[in-house]
């Protein structure tokens, strides 16, 4: 493990290659239990570059009606989310280090020119918890700056396994996915990466 900047600790080969297979796998699953979507940016109705859908009690949403927040149902099927995979819970357990489960895991596609512009995660009661991510597939270059979008920021590459944990005092950095390396990994079939999510979204009472 490496703590890049405060807060921000970075685990390198975290997920053994059988490992991601078999979360890979458990994610297809979730993805017929609770197909990906495109959601829109609040103002401008705009749809985001990436593909996603959710596990856990609740998912993250975003749309012109009601902008970002979390809901207990699919949008598309109202059904409930799936469970969160276990072997991601291994993730938030080992790497996460917090004492109540996450509620929302975001599962992320990028296929190709799919990028994430910078943004803070802020939609969540539980500040104190991290957010745990985990990547799978294709490399990516991951950016991050401060709590103000005109700090300077910095960049590095987040490979097939690896999981990032953004607590502390970054927290509420802003941070984004500047762009994806194609054929930098062979764990998915026909290329791109999965990036996972785990947040707590409500306080822990006591």
């Amino acid at each position: 493990m490496h703590e890049i900047i405060d807060g921000l600790v970075y685990f390198p080969g975290f997920f053994s290659r059988e490992e991601q297979e078999t979360l890979v796998a458990e994610l297809r699953d979730c993805v017929r239990a609770a197909p990906l979507f495109i959601p829109l940016m609040p103002g401008t109705g705009k749809p985001f570059s990436v593909r996603m859908t959710n596990c856990g009690a609740l998912g993250w949403m975003s749309d012109t009606d009601r902008g970002y927040r979390y809901e207990p149902r699919h949008p598309i099927t109202g059904a409930p989310w799936p469970p969160i995979p276990e072997l991601a819970l291994k993730a938030w357990t080992e790497a996460g280090h917090y004492p109540a489960p996450p509620e929302a895991c975001l599962v992320n596609f990028y296929g190709s020119g799919a990028r994430m512009g910078l943004h803070q995660d802020r939609d969540e009661a539980a500040l104190d918890a991290p957010v745990v991510s985990i990547s799978l597939g294709d490399s990516c270059l991951f950016r991050i700056g401060g709590t103000a979008r005109a700090d300077k920021t910095q960049s590095f590459r987040l490979h097939s396994g690896d999981v990032l944990v953004i607590g502390g005092a970054s927290r509420l950095a802003f941070h984004g996915v500047d762009r994806t390396m194609p054929g930098t990994s062979t764990l998915l079939e026909g290329g791109g990466r999965i990036n996972l999510t785990m947040r707590r979204v409500t306080k822990v009472e006591g």
